[in-house]
């Protein structure tokens, strides 16, 4: 039987063959020595399932680190109010949370988590683009639960406030 796997073909062989040959495709370098020989402790889902956490230990300097994997999607495309088109960047959409929630009771991880829910919500769509006002409005909605600060900076910045009434409008809004 073949096998094809990231765009390498594994000809007449069963499968437990082919998990011996795939062995190599689970090292990762070790990021402290740069040893590409290490052993998975724990793996587990992440991210509301849509990733997979390994916990790994380097066999040559005994450093542990933790990976991840995540599913490849067709990169998704956020439109812009002006019409452009930048993909989606995942990163960019938590440093935006993060300055929101900057100095704020909030902690890395429910920002990750916050983060995470829409990066779900989008991929359950199957979309190839995306406004960036619907993402914007998704992040909003979350962090309405989250912590009220960090909403009223987030929109100011996303609905681009000029005066201090649209920041009295959106507090009344919130109250709602």
């Amino acid at each position: 039987m073949s096998y094809r796997i990231a765009g390498m073909v594994f000809a007449d062989l069963d499968y437990q063959q082919l998990c011996g040959k795939m062995l190599w495709f689970y090292h990762m370098k070790c990021p402290f020595c740069g040893n590409d020989d290490d052993r998975v402790l724990d793996s587990r889902p992440a991210r509301e399932g849509a990733a997979v956490r390994r916990r790994r230990e380097c066999s040559k300097c005994s450093n542990r680190f933790t990976t991840y994997e995540y599913v490849e999607r067709t990169p998704l495309m956020v439109v812009k109010r002006n019409g452009s088109r930048e993909p989606y960047d995942r990163g960019k959409l938590l440093a935006g949370v993060v300055l929101a929630c900057r100095k704020r009771p909030i902690s890395r991880d429910d920002m990750e988590k916050l983060v995470d829910s829409v990066d779900v919500k989008l991929g359950e769509d199957s979309r190839l683009e995306v406004p960036s006002q619907e993402l914007g409005e998704l992040v909003l909605e979350r962090l309405s639960v989250l912590d009220p600060v960090a909403y009223v900076r987030f929109a100011s910045v996303y609905r681009q406030f000029d005066s201090p009434e649209h920041f009295v409008e959106e507090l009344k809004n919130l109250k709602k």
